[in-house]
Order: structure tokens, then sequence, then C-alpha cells
């Protein structure tokens, strides 16, 4: 899918990420992910916003991308509602080029099915987090469980098609891939969500 289309797409999907990220579900894995975020924090694929309410305020300053316009402006929203303190750059990351070791905490959540390379994105990321800092990621991908797993992968086409993602991906092997080192990981409804607690290898 070409870029301009894709950023049309999740132009117009703000209001459906509003309804799904608003969940107990998520509302836990962020809460749990994201409790002792510090610093200066890189946020890629910010989306509506929907992590600010869990960072503590007091202790960071965000950089949020986002390639949506649309998105950026609901992320604006939010942060001003949460006071956060954040920069906004509208841009594709795999476009972004920051200094190496810019970054305390990288965040990411559900934005690593929607890359044409998640692997390359990673490492990047290892060249942006400081090399005691972490690498923080929720996102979803293939099922452990056979029929599932299956079944993600007959519908991926269709699925990239109507949401600009893919749902068949394996994080795990994703993000081992990358270099990065997983410190801690815990998996949710047959490791179809996963978070990872990771650190850059430098």
């Amino acid at each position: 899918m070409r870029k301009e289309k894709l950023i049309r797409k999740y132009d117009k999907h703000v209001n459906m990420y509003k309804g799904v990220c608003n969940n107990r579900f998520f509302d836990r894995w962020r809460r749990h992910l994201l409790a002792n975020v510090s610093g200066n924090v890189l946020e890629v694929g910010v989306g509506i916003g929907a992590n600010f309410p869990y960072y503590d305020k007091e202790k960071v300053h965000v950089t949020a991308v986002d390639f949506s316009p649309e998105m950026i402006k609901s992320a604006r929203e939010r942060a001003a509602d949460c006071q956060i303190n954040a920069d906004f750059l509208q841009e594709d990351v795999e476009s972004l080029d920051f200094e190496a070791s810019s970054f305390d905490y990288i965040v990411s959540t559900l934005t690593m099915c929607g890359y044409p390379n998640p692997t390359g994105v990673l490492k990047r990321f290892n060249e942006w987090c400081h090399e005691e800092g972490t690498i923080l990621l929720m996102e979803h991908g293939l099922s452990s469980n056979p029929v599932l797993s299956i079944t993600q992968k007959a519908v991926d086409p269709l699925f990239k098609k109507a949401a600009g993602c893919h749902c068949d991906r394996d994080m795990l092997e994703i993000v081992r891939n990358s270099g990065l080192q997983v410190d801690y990981k815990n998996s949710y409804w047959t490791d179809i969500i996963s978070l990872f607690w990771t650190r850059p290898s430098k």
C-alpha cells in the first residue's frame, strides 16, 4: 500500500482507534508497560495519544512521532488534557534520523504491524536509545494457537487492506532478529498480544 494512501486510511481511523484503544484490557497492559517510564522519551506511532494518561507528567518529556496529521492532532489534545510535556513530529519513523543515544526510553505500542520493515525500525531504536535505556513494546501478532494462526495468515491480505497493518507477524522473532536484548516478555490471548521490556545492544 502506498504511503500516501496509508496515511489517509489512518486519518480516517481516529474515532475507531479511540473506541478500540480505550478498554479495560489495553488500560491494564499500558499501565503495566509504562509504569516506570521517565526522562527523555521517544514514542513512535503515537496515534491518538492513548499512552499519555499512563506517563508520570512530572518525570517525562515525550517526543511523539506519527505520519498521520489527524492522529497528531488527536495526540496533541490528549497531551494537553494529561499535561504531558511533549513535542510532536509528523513524520514517518522510517525516514527519521536522531542522534545516537538520544533517548532514555523508546515506546512503541501497536505499531510494528504496519511497517514494511519492522526489524529495521527496531534496529534504529537500538541506535537511538541510550545504552542504559529501555525500549518498551506492546504489539499484536501471530497466535500460538495453530487454528488461529492459520486463520490469521489466511485473512492477512484482507486485514491489511482494511486496517493498513498485518495480523500474522511473529513479533518475538522480529524482536530477536533486531538485536534487542529481551529482559522480560508478557503475552496474552494465545500470544496475539505481547509486551516486551528490552534494552539496546551497544
